[in-house]
């Protein structure tokens, strides 16, 4: 097989996982908000796919290579089966629940937690097990430290203050620093370092799918920048069922989808940008969780429904467009954005 072939043959594999698979669940998503039955095990699964179709891809066309991380892809992706089984369930059998002090929790919803911790555990486990030189050639280890430091700082400066922004626009200025004076805040901070150790393979599941593979492919073939905004295009689409179906009302659902893409393309920007600075996947992973777990600190609501029947509106969506914009998207012009983009995140002359 040549190398052309065999690029094709992955990049369909990937896109069967990441796209076809997302895809057919969602047709599930849309049964289970017709039920109704507890969905919150559907956008943690979702997050898995853009990674397995990665390793699936990679086991059935590279299997010879001895240094594919072969027992991290199998561990990853038996995690991503059983979490497609939990989804699958929690739409057929609904009315399974237990009692989480003293109130009725969705049995699959609690078991998707306690696998999204177990099997971030496995993961870490095979991961190390792999050894160096396998996550080296595989885009899995950590690599320049100062410069990986550096754009996660960067990130959360950004993050607060794109949030005491938002804050001041809705005439609330002092709501941020109401935010921070909450203890609770403080304590859900510092607990993050360890939630992310217990909970980063859906995170990793996204970051390795959109960053390590799929991004160096649209730059080579579209160029640096524009092959960015269209990854975050793609990005925002691949979230369509959950706009409609989870995260906001269906009748508002193409709202949450123009939300969601103006999001994914100057967030993708960003962490673009932090990983051709490092060529270092474990930042954009780390980015990506502090995004999303962090907003139960801005909007100083730590329920687990935060994020579920979220309430929009248009006229949301050109201040939106405007702060990520100059937050996020001005990282377009930075010269990480110059030159041809190479399969370790950095970049080459040409």
């Amino acid at each position: 097989m040549t190398e052309t072939a065999k690029s094709k043959k992955q990049f369909l594999i990937f896109l069967l996982i990441a796209y076809g698979l997302t895809y057919i669940m969602g047709i599930l998503t849309w049964y289970g908000s017709t039920i109704p039955a507890e969905m919150s095990t559907f956008p943690t699964a979702q997050m898995f796919y853009p990674a397995a179709g990665v390793m699936l891809a990679y086991l059935l066309t590279e299997g010879k290579d001895s240094l594919v991380p072969k027992w991290f892809y199998f561990c990853f992706l038996l995690i991503t089966l059983v979490m497609v089984i939990l989804c699958v369930l929690s739409v057929t059998m609904p009315e399974q629940t237990i009692a989480v002090m003293g109130q009725p929790v969705s049995l699959w919803a609690m078991a998707a937690q306690y696998l999204t911790i177990g099997g971030s555990i496995l993961c870490w486990l095979t991961l190390l097990m792999s050894g160096k030189k396998r996550r080296a050639a595989w885009g899995l280890g950590w690599k320049k430290w100062k410069a990986s430091i550096f754009c996660i700082l960067v990130f959360l400066l950004l993050y607060f203050g794109r949030a005491a922004v938002a804050y001041a626009m809705e005439g609330t200025p002092e709501a941020m620093a109401e935010t921070l004076k909450d203890p609770a805040a403080w304590a859900y901070i510092l607990f993050v370092p360890v939630n992310f150790l217990l909970a980063f393979a859906p995170f990793f599941g996204e970051e390795y799918g959109w960053r390590y593979y799929l991004q160096p492919l649209l730059q080579k073939r579209f160029g640096m920048r524009t092959g960015v905004l269209i990854l975050g295009a793609a990005w925002g689409v691949w979230h369509v069922f959950l706009d409609f179906f989870f995260y906001t009302t269906p009748d508002r659902g193409l709202i949450m989808l123009t939300s969601q893409t103006i999001t994914c393309i100057t967030l993708g920007i960003f962490f673009a940008w932090a990983y051709l600075k490092t060529g270092n996947i474990w930042v954009p992973v780390i980015m990506h969780f502090l995004n999303n777990n962090l907003i139960l600190v801005i909007a100083n609501d730590y329920s687990a429904d935060v994020i579920e029947n979220q309430q929009v509106t248009w006229g949301m969506i050109p201040s939106a467009l405007l702060l990520n914009g100059i937050v996020f998207g001005l990282f377009l012009l930075s010269k990480e954005f110059r030159g041809t983009r190479r399969r370790d995140g950095q970049k080459v002359d040409g």
